[in-house]
């Protein structure tokens, strides 16, 4: 019997992190014959850790993220009867996430290490993986798996066209939470420069037929699914047929709740379609949506020296072209289309000059009235085979490594906070928030979606509903409500 462990995936090209269900698991489903189980690296922790038993969170204590993703499936079961174990894991863009916890190769390998089956790898981790930035990436050791498979998951775009149809019938059923579901829409990068990045050596450049991404979106919805995000891509703007993919999704699933983009290359907003395609997005897509920009630096010479997909100057216009569509309030309390920000720390070339660059256009973003929806930064990951890797390795990230806490935390209090103000203003209304966590005697909810605000509310929801929430105040990067 094959069973998947969706240990989460996070790339610069796609999410599995919950409440994001990835593709991996998705495909693999799709290929192997014969009923599929799936588990997460959650129930195989509570199963190891916990003997089964789901903690309770005392009023003082948070609660168990690790343990929070549960499948429908008896672990113990489910392993006893196990042929072949199929690790889905990988993380190459770490982030901070609210409600999961990836796995990394360490904890699986000693969470399977009495599993008495074949175990094979696949998934990102076959590049390298790690789930903090600054670090080179974690090694596989020798004997862990039975095998690590290259080709498992990188399946050609006519494969695709079926075995994410028989995946998502498969997998979908088995997860009682609500999950947004991650479609690709294609592979590799038509810029593909960026010393850290991997995704050019992972994937050529090609897209699939619209006709197959309705096809699995129609999957999903008629099983139930109702969050979508066409995120697992380079760039949205690059897709041959994003216009009329859009229409065509908003003109058959009239019951999405949540349609959203994620990557964007500010060159190509900037390009003769780049109006077009911004207006698509806002008039079919569902509002709080965010555009991630891979700014990475301001700094021409950080931007040079790691042959960085645009200019600094590039990176202001298309900020102004999406809040020129895009900034007008949605239905769900939010603006309809705004961009976000990647920042790296780490890269070649960078000294104490790359954050003053850094914030003298982020400054010119608040100066110019003009909206950001999240700024997102990270310490480089050193992946091996990229030209970071083969050329300056760690050297940057160890040289600065002593500022990063100073630069960060000014672009925090200057720039995160003055926008949260001017992005969601004391009183505004956020609509269906879904509460994931407890903090002591707080609640963390967020709206379904790309990169979602979160919000601290006093008291103990009840977990897993949805609530309107109403803006009260700010933390650095989230914010405070009361329940209305």
């Amino acid at each position: 019997m094959y069973t998947i462990l969706d240990c989460y995936t996070d790339e610069a090209a796609g999410l599995g992190v919950p409440p994001y269900l990835g593709v991996y698991p998705r495909y693999i489903a799709g290929k192997l014959k014969g009923k599929v189980n799936y588990i997460t690296i959650d129930d195989l922790r509570l199963f190891k850790l916990y003997n089964g038993k789901e903690k309770v969170p005392k009023l003082s204590e948070k609660t168990q993220i690790t343990t929070y993703n549960l499948t429908n499936n008896d672990v113990s079961k489910v392993l006893a009867k196990t042929k072949e174990l199929i690790v889905v894991l990988g993380v190459h863009v770490p982030g901070k996430y609210l409600s999961a916890m990836p796995g990394t190769l360490r904890e699986v390998s000693r969470l399977l290490e009495d599993v008495k089956c074949k175990k094979i790898l696949t998934g990102p981790a076959v590049f390298g993986s790690q789930l903090e930035g600054g670090r080179f990436s974690e090694v596989v050791k020798e004997g862990d798996f039975s095998k690590i498979d290259f080709n498992l998951y990188r399946f050609n775009l006519k494969e695709i066209k079926d075995y994410s149809v028989k995946g998502a019938k498969k997998i979908f059923k088995q997860i009682p939470d609500l999950r947004m579901i991650e479609i690709e829409t294609g592979r590799g990068c038509d810029v593909g420069t960026c010393s850290f990045c991997l995704e050019p050596l992972k994937n050529k450049v090609e897209y699939r037929k619209k006709e197959d991404i309705l096809k699995e979106i129609e999957t999903f919805y008629d099983l139930g699914a109702r969050y979508f995000r066409l995120g697992k891509q380079n760039c949205f703007y690059s897709y041959p047929e994003a216009v009329e993919l859009l229409k065509e999704i908003n003109k058959n699933f009239k019951e999405i709740k949540v349609l959203h983009i994620d990557n964007v290359n500010p060159v190509k907003v900037v390009s003769k379609k780049g109006v077009e395609i911004t207006k698509a997005i806002v008039n079919y897509c569902t509002s709080g949506n965010v555009a991630a920009f891979g700014v990475e630096s301001f700094d021409i010479d950080v931007v040079k020296g790691n042959t960085l997909n645009c200019s600094p100057g590039i990176a202001l216009e298309a900020i102004k072209i999406i809040n020129k569509y895009g900034k007008e309030k949605g239905k769900d309390g939010l603006p309809k289309f705004l961009p976000g920000i990647n920042l790296i720390f780490g890269l070649k070339n960078e000294n104490k000059k790359t954050h003053e660059e850094n914030m003298k256009y982020l400054r010119k973003v608040i100066d110019s009235n003009l909206l950001l929806r999240r700024i997102n930064i990270r310490q480089v990951t050193v992946l091996p085979g990229t030209k970071l890797w083969k050329e300056v390795g760690n050297k940057f990230l160890r040289k600065n490594k002593k500022y990063y806490w100073k630069w960060r935390n000014e672009i925090r209090q200057k720039i995160d906070n003055k926008m949260l103000a001017k992005v969601a203003p004391q009183g505004t209304v956020l609509k269906d928030c879904y509460s994931e966590i407890y903090d002591g005697n707080t609640t963390f909810l967020r709206q379904f979606g790309s990169y979602p605000l979160v919000i601290g509310v006093k008291g103990r929801l009840k977990l897993k509903k949805f609530y309107n929430v109403k803006v009260n105040g700010y933390m650095l990067r989230s914010l405070k409500g009361e329940v209305v």
